[in-house]
């Protein structure tokens, strides 16, 4: 039997629906840990964080299989050919997820930069964005 790994995932969300993230913040990713590293390390950043309503952390197992591992990728860009990120900016991810919660955060996070052209949101596979990043 297979060693099941976990993450902690979160930061500080736009609200409490706790479904995007709070503008100018990224999404804090932690692991992979065993079920109790994770676990304590969920405790300690809840523990700091208990006075801010607006942050939140989860515990979420790894994706088993490439097939249901997804991330959303994008951010700003220097031109409309969509491939380096602007001056200033760092390639955002978010995940993983399955595909159709994946879905989800693109569309919440499309529908807040619909209004800028240099914005660009795709969602990728592992290998896909192990390849973006080496190559931003």
């Amino acid at each position: 039997m297979a060693i099941k790994t976990f993450y902690v995932i979160g930061g500080e969300y736009a609200d409490t629906t706790f479904k995007t993230i709070a503008e100018g913040k990224a999404e804090e990713r932690y692991g992979p840990f065993p079920e109790k590293e994770a676990h304590d390390l969920w405790r300690s950043l809840t523990g700091k964080t208990v006075d801010n309503a607006l942050i939140r952390y989860r515990v979420k197992p790894e994706a088993v299989g490439s097939e249901d591992c997804w991330y959303v990728v994008g951010g700003e860009y220097a031109s409309t050919e969509f491939s380096t990120i602007a001056t200033g900016h760092k390639l955002e991810s978010y995940g993983p997820y399955p595909r159709p919660e994946a879905l989800a955060v693109w569309r919440a996070i499309t529908s807040k930069s619909v209004d800028n052209a240099m914005a660009r949101y795709d969602i990728v596979t592992v290998e896909e964005l192990t390849s973006l990043k080496a190559s931003s």
